[in-house]
């Protein structure tokens, strides 16, 4: 994660710095330019002025003298505008008013004191005048008088322009070391939770422990995903805890028939002692352990399979499905079941996880109604009209909000109030039922089914004697509500 905040400040930095310098070029070469164009023009129209003027009138040396008192020369009208120096040649080239400082009198300057012809000019764009830069143009007074040399220093300018561009380096330096501190301090902000959480995975990577707090704020995506690592782990945990009791569930159940059979199995070395009907009653005891041994086992591997079911989910009709169950079990068990469909009863699920659910509420109700006088009945219902979203389903009649209903209805005993909340838990058995074969876990894989597919498993007493034992499949796609 350091090296996220590091690159995120890197970043920052690296845009912030390639924006203030070209920002910073750009505004120095559009000020240098904008500087020595207007410097130029100020020096070029001070030159045509002189020529005008010598051009209007007949000037001598004398007329540009520096002692003027009035200041109303024509000395004075060149200085004023443009802060220019001026030197006053007679005529040869022989300097008649020195600069300040001196200019340098060339060859070319002699001439044009000794032109003939008012307003000639010699331009020198260029002159080094102790150690500074100037730019000097020579324009003759006319007649052989003389001439007058303007120079402009444009060495101060781009003086000028260097310490504006140093200035420019300096404050894009101090952007990029601001916008390094700026983008360290928002990338620490924005790490901050992401740090906290990687730390809380690093931990129950390290330890295991899936009951570790994890930091939950705010409401973007870093605490969408926060909350999200916080829901995942709660469900890792209770998938753990499930699995954990599970397995001592199991292994408690497992006891006692592996108890039983390896008592009769001790047994079997004296068979020939036994008398003939208790050879009988052991070999019946053995076959009869090693069926509940056998249906325990199948219905532990389905059960751990639970939700991780692959089968894919398919549209089905559920009634069609319940008249599957009942012919075999009908075949099975010698006992008179009948299947009622009422409405649309077709849904999106698992066959066979569905068939399985019908299957064990049909043997439960098999089971204790052993009297078998009233026939079994499978009751499977869509939606009905007037049903209204909210009803509990486990009262009796109830419409329900969910498209299907599976009832099975039975004239056993019925269940006690206490065995009515429980009768869906792992391994659970009621009193009266702890003499008859089974596992416990018949029920519990029908509310698994049950949830898995959106739905619940309910139970309630029958009026008139008996149970009513089922559950409905929920209105979202099978396995959603489960995983």
């Amino acid at each position: 994660m350091s090296s996220l905040r590091a690159t995120f400040t890197l970043s920052f930095a690296a845009v912030a710095a390639a924006v203030t310098v070209l920002v910073g070029f750009l505004s120095y070469d559009a000020a240098a330019r904008l500087v020595r164009v207007d410097q130029q023009t100020v020096f070029a129209e001070v030159v045509q002025d002189l020529r005008d003027q010598v051009r209007e009138r007949a000037l001598y040396p004398a007329d540009f003298a520096a002692s003027d008192s009035d200041h109303d020369g024509p000395l004075d009208d060149i200085i004023r505008p443009s802060r220019t120096d001026v030197q006053v040649l007679g005529p040869g080239g022989v300097i008649v008013d020195r600069g300040s400082p001196p200019l340098p009198v060339r060859a070319a300057d002699r001439a044009v004191a000794d032109h003939g012809t008012a307003g000639g000019l010699d331009e020198h764009k260029e002159v080094d005048v102790r150690g500074d830069r100037y730019r000097v143009a020579t324009v003759a007074l006319g007649g052989g008088r003389g001439a007058v040399q303007v120079a402009q220093q444009f060495s101060d300018t781009e003086d000028l322009l260097r310490e504006l561009q140093q200035r420019t380096v300096l404050l894009v330096a101090a952007v990029v070391v601001a916008a390094g501190l700026f983008g360290w301090w928002l990338a620490r902000r924005i790490t901050r939770r992401l740090v906290r959480l990687a730390g809380a995975a690093e931990d129950v990577a390290r330890t295991g422990r899936l009951g570790i707090q994890v930091p939950v704020t705010g409401y973007d995506e870093v605490g969408r995903l926060g909350r999200s690592f916080d829901r995942m782990l709660v469900r890792l945990a209770q998938s753990e805890e499930d699995q954990r009791r599970l397995v001592q569930d199991a292994g408690h159940e497992l006891r006692t028939p592996l108890t039983s059979l390896r008592t009769n199995i001790s047994m079997l070395r004296r068979i020939d002692e036994l008398p003939p009907g208790v050879r009988e009653e052991l070999v019946a005891d053995l076959a009869l352990e090693s069926r509940e041994l056998t249906d325990l086992v199948n219905e532990l591997v389905a059960l751990a399979a639970g939700r991780s079911d692959t089968e894919p989910v398919r549209r089905l009709d559920l009634a069609e499905l319940a008249e599957d169950v009942a012919i075999v079990a009908r075949r099975r068990s010698g006992r008179d079941i009948t299947v009622t469909a009422r409405g649309d009863t077709t849904v999106e699920g698992r066959p066979t996880a569905l068939q399985r659910a019908v299957s064990n509420l049909v043997e439960n109700a098999a089971k204790f109604d052993r009297v078998g006088a009233a026939p079994i009945e499978v009751v499977v219902s869509g939606r009905r009209p007037g049903a209204e979203a909210g009803v509990d389903p486990s009262a009796p009649g109830a419409g329900h909000p969910g498209p299907a209903r599976v009832e099975v209805l039975d004239r056993g005993p019925g269940m006690a109030d206490e065995d009515l909340i429980r009768v869906f838990d792992r391994f659970y058995r009621a009193a009266d039922a702890r003499s008859l074969p089974g596992s416990g876990l018949g029920l519990s894989i029908v509310r698994e089914v049950a949830t898995a597919h959106g739905g619940a498993a309910f139970a309630f007493r029958r009026e008139g004697g008996g149970t009513v034992i089922g559950f409905t499949v929920g209105v979202q796609r099978a396995g959603d509500g489960g995983r």
